[in-house]
């Protein structure tokens, strides 16, 4: 390292006011649905939009923090972060708060937080310091894959035990991604993709019992309406009755009367269609996909490789949030509790989303800057 000043005019005028931009945009329209939620009488859901707006600066200054990081720092700490997070969640599985049959919080004072939300950064960072060290001639194999496996395996299994199985899904996403951003051979690829196929038949017999309702809830979400077919029923509705432009803000029956359920966390999006319509739906995805493809530039204008693994990392994760929740909503996929990016109500999951996206500027604005 030089005595140049970190943080100079280059890497701030490098920073992406697009990205920042698209999150802001997408948080404030995160925070009327919220309020929409509610109705605006008081209870409950209405009051936690404030605390959505109270979560979202404290993620503007996570974010603010992160920028001032040079994100090769961050890569030096991989292992450090990597055993911390790992203490972490053990004391989680040991000594957690529970809510609602999940152990997955740490209270402190009056805040309680879930660590598997920052365990998905730390692996980022970890995969791409591995990566980034491991260097090898050709493309990789799957004896080459072995390590970062267990890598990510420790912290997914900790995870899926609390049980949150849509966080740990996540952080086998972002593993595949990265892999195959560094490069996999045609033959192992083929061989991983057999593996799998074979494998579903015994995933299904260690699987426990709510698990599997999920998956046949999803095939046949009819043969239990008013039970484990509920929620996507009732999401699916809210969606169509939409229509093209919408019922109006505030407006929608599915919301306001209360029949659909966890509207302000995992189903937020069915909320925005059924009050926005097919038209203001599909411009929230556009902010989306927009978001995406300029995470993928970063991604492949990075100064370095562990610049480009660790955007490809947090770029994998948002995309995943991002379908997997919608699907979910639109019954595409099973219901496991994955979030939708800076829309849904909930501070750890916030926060983090804004670490990642710092991380994703951090890389941006270090592009064309001799660190040297």
């Amino acid at each position: 390292m030089n005595n140049k000043p970190i943080f100079k005019y280059q890497i701030i005028s490098n920073f992406d006011w697009v990205i920042f931009g698209l999150t802001i945009i997408i948080s404030i329209v995160g925070i009327f649905t919220i309020y929409s939620t509610g109705g605006g009488s008081g209870g409950e859901p209405s009051r936690i939009y404030i605390k959505q707006i109270y979560w979202i600066l404290y993620g503007l200054m996570a974010m603010l923090l992160i920028l001032f990081i040079d994100y090769h720092s961050l890569e030096k700490l991989a292992y450090i972060l990597y055993f911390m997070i790992i203490v972490v969640l053990i004391m989680v599985a040991v000594s957690g708060k529970t809510v609602s049959g999940a152990r997955r919080w740490l209270s402190f004072a009056q805040f309680a937080f879930q660590p598997s939300e920052l365990a998905k950064i730390v692996i980022i960072i970890t995969l791409a310091r591995y990566f980034d060290d491991k260097k090898i001639r050709g493309l990789y194999k799957i004896r080459d894959l072995i390590a970062p496996a267990i890598i990510i395996l420790i912290p997914a299994l900790l995870i899926a035990k609390q049980p949150d199985l849509g966080t740990a899904m996540v952080i086998f996403f972002i593993f595949i991604s990265m892999s195959f951003l560094i490069g996999i051979n045609s033959r192992s690829l083929f061989i991983l993709a057999g593996s799998a196929i074979v494998s579903l038949p015994f995933l299904w017999h260690f699987m426990k019992d709510y698990q599997k309702d999920r998956i046949l809830t999803l095939i046949n979400p009819q043969a239990d309406p008013l039970g484990r077919g509920y929620h996507i029923i009732q999401s699916k509705i809210a969606i169509g009755s939409g229509g093209y432009m919408g019922k109006g803000f505030m407006s929608g029956t599915q919301s306001q009367l209360n029949f659909l359920p966890e509207k302000h966390t995992d189903f937020i999006f069915s909320v925005f269609a059924e009050e926005m319509g097919f038209i203001g739906a599909l411009l929230l995805i556009m902010l989306y996909i927009i978001l995406i493809i300029k995470g993928i530039d970063v991604v492949y204008h990075a100064r370095d490789r562990s610049g480009s693994l660790m955007a490809g990392g947090v770029v994998s994760m948002l995309a995943f949030h991002m379908i997997f929740n919608i699907g979910m909503t639109t019954g595409m996929f099973p219901v496991v509790g994955i979030p939708l990016p800076l829309m849904s109500y909930g501070g750890s999951y916030l926060v983090t989303t804004f670490i990642s996206i710092g991380l994703l500027l951090n890389i941006k604005m270090r592009r064309f800057v001799d660190m040297g």
